[in-house]
Parts: C-alpha cells; sequence; structure tokens
C-alpha cells in the first residue's frame, strides 16, 4: 500500500437487502474474506437491487474496494470519531411540534 496512492482490487460479495416491518436494512458480505479498513470505499458491480415490502432478496454480485492511502488511512481513523459525533446531535422532547 502507498503512501499517497490507492489500489484497487475486486471480490466476489453476496448482497442482501431487506423491506421488513421490522427490519429496513442492505449488508455486503464479501465471499473471499475481504476487510474494509477506514477511508476505503466499496463500490457493488451489476444493476440495482429492489426489495418489495414485506421481502428480503439475495444476490452475488463483484465489488470494487478502493484502498485507501496511507495518509487516507491515518486521516480517518483520526478525524472518524468527530464525524461520528455530528450524527449523534439529537434531542428528545416531549413538547409537539405543530
Amino acid at each position: 500500500m502507498g503512501f499517497l496512492t490507492r489500489t484497487r482490487e475486486t471480490a466476489p460479495c453476496e448482497i442482501t437487502i431487506s423491506h421488513r416491518f421490522d427490519e429496513l436494512s442492505a449488508h455486503c458480505k464479501f465471499l473471499n474474506g475481504a476487510v474494509v479498513g477506514p477511508g476505503d470505499t466499496v463500490e457493488v458491480d451489476g444493476p440495482e437491487l429492489m426489495a418489495a415490502y414485506g421481502e428480503v432478496v439475495s444476490d452475488t454480485r463483484t465489488a470494487t474496494i478502493t484502498r485507501a492511502s496511507t495518509v487516507e488511512r491515518f486521516w480517518t481513523r483520526h478525524t472518524g470519531d468527530f464525524e461520528f459525533m455530528e450524527l449523534c446531535e439529537f434531542s428528545f422532547s416531549e413538547e409537539v411540534m405543530s
């Protein structure tokens, strides 16, 4: 892995989409044991996969993993907590919104 360069690899994967009352999710499981690290991106090849309400669908595809450079990985590890905390800025109140 280069200090400033990104690398790409492909991996077979299983995509599972759930669109049920108790679960709305999308998961990508790499079938070759590939692991995604901080700063890496994943793009799944193929047409869009949709699940109708009440269904769970799965398909086997190929994913392209773009590995972050050493600098990007370092930056993501050290600033990721700050970005996560932005997602946690919420509050609960008993007031009714009008």
